[in-house]
Formats: structure tokens, sequence, C-alpha cells
């Protein structure tokens, strides 16, 4: 009797150790948050490194030889259209100038003489035709010397900046010699290149680019305080990068942009109704991208999901999850897949107040 009663109390312990160790395993299944994928309209901003110009930027050269005179103004001063900026000597162009009146003076009186004898029909009137071109000739060469005694100044064309000066007062200039550079900066052309993809989905999302705004993002972090407007596309891709070239125009009325800065052209993408995700309850496995899906049973699906874009905390999804999926979005090293959890369920909109305090 004493045995069959230790044989029982031995299956009881059994049984009793079982049914703990049961009860042991359903408590160590983690309970961890999950929640589902909400639908949103928002906007992305892409940013492509740009290139400024100034919309007018030239050089300025000597159109005549001879010794530079006078240096009017310094390098990176602001001139206005007309001012004086050099002066070649213009001793020799005064002096052939003087020459070709003298001569012309001449040939004028000859033509008067000639003309007073023709009204009389003392000349023919071929003469007077010969004489009437000779002093047209003549004119023309004062007009000629008045002209390269001109060129001896050199004026600003435009309102704008001047760059380095590449001559010295005193330098014995050649014709066609280079002065300076004169950048026009009152508008500004941003020059920026768009991978062919993303010009297709441009030109799907906008008409008319012309309407298209944009912001330049400045060398130092900053957004510069003037909008801009995509003014044009290039005709041609460049096959060897696969990119478009896109012009975009900006006001510079304080001319705090110059001529040859870099910068970053900010693009307002819009989603419609997009589908986002925490960005935390992504993975990734070999440049792929994953999320954990609870499935039947409590178990954890491993899912490969395509990312659009991201936005602060949130990613874009652009294919891989359903809008009823349950995504797990804490504890993901902790676990793997086939793993049984149990679901802390929360709504997007309490989840994403959680993700901007937990990012500040």
């Amino acid at each position: 009797m004493m045995k069959q009663h230790l044989i029982v109390l031995g299956l009881l312990g059994s049984l009793l150790g079982a049914c703990h160790k049961e009860e042991a395993h359903k408590e160590e299944l983690p309970k961890l948050e999950v929640t589902t994928p909400m639908r949103k309209d928002t906007t992305l901003i892409k940013e492509y490194v740009c290139q400024i110009h100034a919309i007018r930027h030239i050089e300025m050269r000597a159109l005549e030889r001879g010794y530079l005179q006078d240096i009017f103004v310094d390098e990176g001063k602001y001139v206005k259209a007309g001012q004086p900026m050099f002066k070649i000597m213009p001793n020799i162009y005064q002096a052939e100038l003087m020459r070709a009146k003298a001569e012309a003076n001449a040939i004028q009186i000859e033509y008067e003489n000639t003309k007073a004898l023709a009204e009389k029909n003392v000349v023919s009137l071929n003469e007077l035709a010969i004489a009437k071109a000779k002093l047209d000739k003549a004119l023309a060469e004062v007009n000629l010397h008045q002209t390269h005694l001109n060129f001896t100044d050199i004026n600003a064309p435009f309102d704008g900046i001047m760059d380095h000066l590449f001559v010295r007062k005193g330098s014995l200039m050649q014709e066609g010699d280079l002065l300076t550079t004169l950048s026009d900066i009152s508008k500004m052309w941003v020059y920026f290149n768009v991978p062919e993809s993303e010009y297709l989905d441009f030109k799907a999302r906008h008409e008319d680019e012309k309407q298209v705004k944009v912001h330049l993002r400045m060398a130092n972090g900053q957004v510069f305080n003037q909008q801009g407007v995509i003014e044009t596309i290039e005709a041609d891709f460049d096959n060897k990068t696969g990119n478009i070239e896109f012009r975009a125009g900006f006001m510079n009325p304080e001319r705090l942009l110059r001529h040859g800065e870099t910068g970053n052209i900010m693009m307002d993408i819009p989603y419609k109704n997009a589908m986002l995700i925490p960005q935390k309850a992504i993975f990734e496995i070999l440049d792929q991208q994953y999320v954990f899906v609870v499935g039947k049973d409590h178990k954890l699906e491993q899912r490969l999901v395509k990312v659009a874009a991201d936005i602060q905390d949130m990613s874009i999804i652009e294919s891989g999850l359903q809008d009823t999926d349950h995504v797990l979005i804490e504890g993901l090293r902790r676990v793997t897949k086939g793993d049984k959890i149990i679901e802390d369920f929360k709504t997007p909109d309490k989840v994403v107040p959680e993700l901007k305090l937990y990012a500040e």
C-alpha cells in the first residue's frame, strides 16, 4: 500500500510540474506594441544639389590696344549701368580722329565748290557725285576713328558686381585682353540635375513646370528668404548620368547670392493618401527592408516592403502591406520570424505623438 501511495504522489507531482511549466511558458510570451498603417495626404521635401549662376555673367575685354590709364572701380564693388570702369590711353586715337576731321573738312570745302560750279553748269553732275562720294567716305572715316576713341572708355553695360581684376594700371593692353568679369545678380539662375525616373514623376504631377515653386538651402544650411520658380527644363538627358537639368529663377534683392555658389534645391513632392508606418518598425537584411506582421496564432511573419520615402519619424510604404496588418513597432531585436507574442495594440493616432516625444 505504501508503494502505491508513493506512485500516486509521484504522478500527481509530475502533473503539477507540467502544469507549472506550461503556465511559465505562457507567461514568457512577450507583450509587444503593434499598430496598423495609417493613411494620410503628406508632402516629401526632395533636395537636389545645385549650382547658382548670375542671370548675366560676362567677360569685359579691351576693344583697343594701348596702355591702361585708369581703373575706376575696385574688385567686388557694385556698379551702375554706364558707370566708367576702365580707360585706355586715348592719345593715338584722339590724334587719328583729329586728322580724319581735318581731311573731312577739306573734302567738305571741295564738295561745296563743286556743287556751286555744278549749279552754274560749269562741271558735270558726275563730278558732283564723285565729290559727294569722297565727302561721305571722309565722314565715315571720322565716325570710325570716333568709335575707336570711344572704345578707350570702358563703361558698365548693366548694373552688377565687378569680380577679380586681371590687369593693373599701366598694363599694355592688346585688343581682346581680359579686364574683369561683371555679374548681374539681381536675379539668379539655379541649375540642378534630376534623375530620369523623378523627371517622369514630376511631369506626371505638373502639366506646366513654370508653376512649380521651390526653395533654396544655402551652403550654411539656412533656407534663402526668396521663393523660386522652375523656369525651364533642358532638352536632352545626359546619357552618362541619366539626368536632365532643371533651371529655377530666384530674385536676389539683397544681393546675398553670388555667381558660382552652391546649395540644395528643395522641391515639395505630394503623396496623396499615402500609407505610413513608424520608421522604427522597419529593419534591413542584405539591402532589403522588412517589417514584422502578426499573423495567425499570434505568430510573427517577416514581410518584405518597399519604402517610397522617409518623412520625419514615418516611412511611406509603396507596397508590401495591407491597411489591416498589425505591424510590430517595439522589441524587434528580441524576436525572430515565427515567434509568438502578446499584442499591445495601439491605434496610429496614439503612436504618432509618442514617436515625436521619443525623437525629442
